[in-house]
């Protein structure tokens, strides 16, 4: 096995004892993250919007694993929602310490042709539902708490058609570094990650020599995999993050 093919599977123990809501945590980056968490010893509450049988899936690799864990449906544009899943972490657990704010949503197509439903579907989940699910880990979260925000590489990488996206994730940067001087005083981190292209159904959706060219000029050589983006949020999610806040860790293989 070459180097650029080993994926690493370690798990520190680190986060036994803590909660974790991660959102978007059917499939992708976000079933990643959860399956991270939890072997990390953190029970999780994977937030789904539509894909019941991806989360329930992730589900039930945690527990077959020794772990909790449970799966929640949530809209994220949807306010009461959003405070029902926290409601259901702390009735199933007893408290939240990490949130990890990891759906989201797009839409592609140049500025003259962005419709206001393409405009306020992409805001509600990416925007809206990030501002509120930040305002209950103000609220519900345990002093030494730990907040993850996702971003994208396309906010310092932009792409033609991509301006509703990449607009909606520059706010998310924005509200990383105020969150981190407001919860600071409670031993709260927040921070942000950004990944660049990872193996995700939507990635996979273009065509192969695009993909390959992507590798290419990518400085590590391959494209990114959830769980390259897990282990850095598992990083943020643990002790030895406890003096990074307000930053933006750019997981892309080099490629910004």
């Amino acid at each position: 096995m070459s180097y650029h093919e080993q994926v690493p599977q370690r798990a520190s123990g680190a986060l036994k004892g803590r909660i974790a809501v991660v959102t978007g945590a059917s499939r992708g980056i976000g079933r990643a993250i959860a399956l991270r968490l939890a072997r990390d010893g953190a029970a999780v509450v994977a937030g789904y919007h539509q894909d019941k049988a991806g989360a329930d899936a992730a589900v039930a690799e945690i527990e077959a694993a020794g772990g909790r864990a449970q799966a929640v449906r949530v809209d994220l544009a949807d306010l009461a929602d959003i405070e029902r899943l926290f409601d259901v972490a702390v009735a199933r657990f007893g408290a939240v310490d990490i949130l990890v704010n990891n759906a989201g949503t797009v839409t592609a197509g140049p500025i003259a042709a962005v419709t206001e439903a393409e405009y306020d579907r992409v805001m509600a989940v990416n925007t809206k539902g990030v501002l509120f699910a930040l305002r209950q880990a103000g609220l519900r979260l345990r002093d030494g708490g730990r907040v993850i925000n996702v971003s994208s590489l396309n906010t310092v990488m932009p792409e033609a058609e991509a301006a509703v996206y990449t607009g909606s994730k520059a706010a998310v940067e924005g509200f990383t570094r105020v969150a981190a001087r407001e919860f600071a005083e409670r031993g709260i981190t927040v921070n942000t990650v950004s990944p660049g292209p990872v193996q995700t159904d939507l990635l996979k959706g273009n065509p192969p020599d695009v993909l390959e060219q992507i590798a290419a000029d990518t400085p590590l050589g391959r494209l990114g995999r959830p769980s390259d983006i897990a282990d850095v949020v598992a990083f943020l999610a643990g002790p030895d993050a406890r003096w990074l806040t307000g930053q933006n860790l750019r997981a892309t293989g080099g490629l910004a």
